[in-house]
C-alpha cells in the first residue's frame, strides 16, 4: 500500500532522515516563555539527532535590550531546565555560537532594516544560502503588522532563497477576524509561504493516527458508521489559567481549543484515505471533513453544547481558587473554562455518528485522548446465561501525557459458568520504540525547514473551523451564563456535560 509506505517514511519524528535545509530562523518574541521552554529545546533535540543543518543560525528579536552574548547566556542558563534530555556541553556550544539577538519594536521599520543587514551578515558567515523562516511567537495583534513590515523591507521575496512565516495560534478570534487576517497576510505572502502552527500536531500519537488507520488492514474496513457507535475527544488540563488571566478572559476555552486543536484531531480521525502523503492532498481530505460538519442552529446550540467555569475546589489535596479569583480575571467574569459539544459529520462514512468533545481547565486528570466506541454485539446468544449485558469494544488513542493506544474487548472468565470479563490491551510508545522525550515542536520546526506543510493548517481549514463554531459564539454572547461558576475545580466539569451523553444512553470514556 503506497500511502502506508509514504506515511512510514515521513512520520518518524527523529528517525533517519536528511537534515533540514540550510537556513536562518528568526523568532519574533524571543524573550517569551515559548522560546525558552519549547523552541530552543526543540532545536537542540534536532541538532542532537543530526536533523539540523550544519549551516543553521538563529536570530531572536524582542523588545528587551540585550546583546547577542547576553541572549546566549540567558538561554544557556535555561536550556538545562527545559531540555528533555541531558544537555551535551559541546553540542550546546556549537548551537549557541549560531544564535544572535536584535532588540526593537515589532512595528518599527528601522528594526527591519537592521534585521535585513544582520541576516546578510549571518548568511555570509554561516552559509545559510539565503533561506529564512520567521516564527511569530507574539501576541496575535502583531501577526499582520509583522508580516507587512517584512514585506515592506523586502524580507519575504524569494529571489535568493526560500522565505516562510510560521504563525502561532490563535489565528483570529472568530470567523470574520480569521478571514480578515488571512486576507491581510496573503497580500504579502503566498499561501505556500504560510505555516499556521498547531503544536498538537507535533505529537507522535497524533501523527500516528494516519498510520494506525491506513497501514492496518483490520481497522480501516470498520472505520465507519456501520461499526462505530460514536467518537469522543477529550482534552483535559489540571492547571488553571495561571498567569494568563488577561489573555484567557478575552479568549475562553472555546476559542482557545476547539477551532484549532480539537478540530484538527477530528479531521485526522474522520478523513478519507488520501491518495498520497503530499501536503495538499492530505489537507484536502481534512478540509472536506471540516466542511462536512454542519454549523449548529441556535436551537441546537442550546441542547448540544455545554459551557462551564470552575469554582474553588481541591486538587491533589490542595485547595485551589475559583477562576474569578485568578490574577487579572474580573470578579464577575462570564468567560468559560470548560466546553462540551455534540457534533455530526454529514457525509457517507459518518452519517448519524455523533462526535462528542470536551475540554477544560482544573479537571481531575491531564489527558488528551480520542475514544472510538464500537457498536455492541447482539445480546441474543447470551439470553439464557449468567451474562446480563455486553460491553462495547472501545479503542482509545492516548495523545498526552502518555502516548499510546489501548483496546478493550470481552473474553470468557475461566470456569464452568459463562461469565464475561473485560480485557484491556495497551501499547505505549516508550515501551515499544524506546522513544526519547520530545517537546512536540521538533517535527514541526523540521518540516518548516524542509518545506513540508502537511501538519500545518491551510487558510480554508482555519476559516471553515471558525464558521462551524460561529453560531455557538453568537448564542453564548447573546445569552449570558446563568450560574457561573458551575463546577468545582478538580471535577469533570458541570453536570450538564454528563447529561449530554446520558440522554443518548452513553457515558464519557475514562480512557483507562
Amino acid at each position: 500500500m503506497q500511502i502506508a509506505e509514504d506515511i512510514a517514511a515521513t512520520s518518524n519524528q527523529t528517525g533517519p532522515g536528511r537534515p533540514g535545509d540550510p537556513c536562518i530562523m528568526v523568532i519574533f518574541g524571543a524573550s517569551g516563555d515559548l522560546t525558552k521552554r519549547k523552541l530552543i529545546p526543540a532545536l537542540y533535540n534536532l541538532a542532537k539527532d543530526n536533523l539540523l543543518s550544519k549551516e543553521f543560525a538563529l536570530v531572536g528579536l524582542a523588545r528587551n535590550e540585550l546583546s547577542s552574548e547576553q541572549f546566549r547566556d540567558m538561554i544557556g542558563k535555561e536550556i538545562g531546565e527545559y531540555a528533555t534530555t541531558k544537555v551535551d556541553a559541546d553540542l550546546w556550544h556549537w548551537l549557541a555560537r549560531r544564535i544572535y539577538y536584535l532588540a526593537g519594536d515589532f512595528d518599527d521599520a528601522a528594526v527591519y532594516a537592521k534585521l535585513c543587514d544582520l541576516l546578510s551578515q549571518i548568511d555570509k558567515e554561516h552559509g545559510t544560502r539565503g533561506n529564512y523562516f520567521y516564527y511569530l511567537a507574539t501576541a496575535p495583534s502583531f501577526f499582520a503588522p509583522i508580516v507587512k513590515q517584512l514585506g515592506a523591507a523586502g524580507l519575504v521575496t524569494e529571489e535568493t532563497g526560500w522565505r516562510r512565516v510560521t504563525i502561532e495560534k490563535p489565528f483570529g478570534r472568530n470567523y470574520d477576524s480569521a478571514v480578515a487576517l488571512n486576507k491581510e497576510i496573503r497580500q504579502v505572502l503566498d499561501e505556500k509561504q504560510i505555516y499556521r502552527i498547531d503544536h498538537y500536531l507535533g505529537k507522535e500519537t497524533v501523527q500516528n493516527i494516519l498510520v494506525f488507520r491506513f497501514a492496518n488492514g483490520i481497522f480501516e474496513p470498520i472505520w465507519n458508521r456501520r461499526y462505530i457507535d460514536h467518537v469522543q475527544i477529550t482534552v483535559a488540563e489540571t492547571v488553571g489559567v495561571e498567569q494568563r488571566g488577561g489573555y484567557y478572559d478575552k479568549a475562553g476555552t472555546l476559542r482557545d481549543m476547539v477551532p484549532n486543536h480539537i478540530f484538527q484531531l477530528i479531521s485526522l480521525t474522520a478523513m478519507e484515505p488520501p491518495i498520497s502523503f503530499d501536503a495538499d492532498v492530505v489537507r484536502d481530505e481534512q478540509a472536506k471533513i471540516l466542511k462536512a460538519i454542519p454549523p449548529p442552529t441556535d436551537e441546537e446550540v442550546l441542547v448540544r453544547t455545554v459551557r462551564g467555569q470552575y469554582g474553588e475546589g481541591v486538587q491533589d489535596g490542595v485547595k485551589v481558587p475559583a477562576y474569578r479569583a485568578e490574577p487579572m480575571v474580573p470578579p464577575d467574569s462570564r468567560t468559560e473554562t470548560f466546553v462540551a459539544m455534540k457534533l455530526f459529520i454529514d457525509n457517507w462514512r459518518w452519517a448519524d455518528v455523533p462526535f462528542y468533545l470536551r475540554t477544560g481547565k482544573r479537571l481531575p486528570k491531564r489527558t488528551t485522548q480520542i475514544a472510538i466506541q464500537f457498536k455492541r454485539a447482539p445480546f441474543v446468544l447470551f439470553r439464557k446465561t449468567a451474562v446480563d449485558r455486553l460491553e462495547p469494544n472501545r479503542l482509545v488513542l492516548h495523545l498526552q501525557p502518555d502516548e499510546g493506544i489501548s483496546l478493550s474487548f470481552s473474553a470468557k472468565v475461566p470456569g464452568p459458568v459463562v461469565q464475561i470479563g473485560d480485557v484491556n490491551m495497551n501499547f505505549n510508545y516508550t515501551d515499544y520504540f524506546n522513544a526519547t522525550p520530545q517537546t512536540g515542536y521538533e517535527r514541526l520546526l523540521y518540516d518548516c525547514m524542509l518545506g513540508d506543510a502537511t501538519l500545518f493548517q491551510r487558510s480554508d481549514m482555519v476559516e471553515t473551523a471558525w464558521h462551524v463554531v460561529a453560531p455557538v459564539l453568537d448564542v453564548w454572547e447573546a445569552l449570558p451564563p446563568r450560574k457561573f461558576p458551575n463546577y468545582a475545580a478538580g471535577t469533570w466539569g458541570p453536570p450538564e456535560a454528563d447529561e449530554l451523553l446520558t440522554k443518548d444512553h452513553r457515558h464519557w470514556s475514562t480512557g483507562e
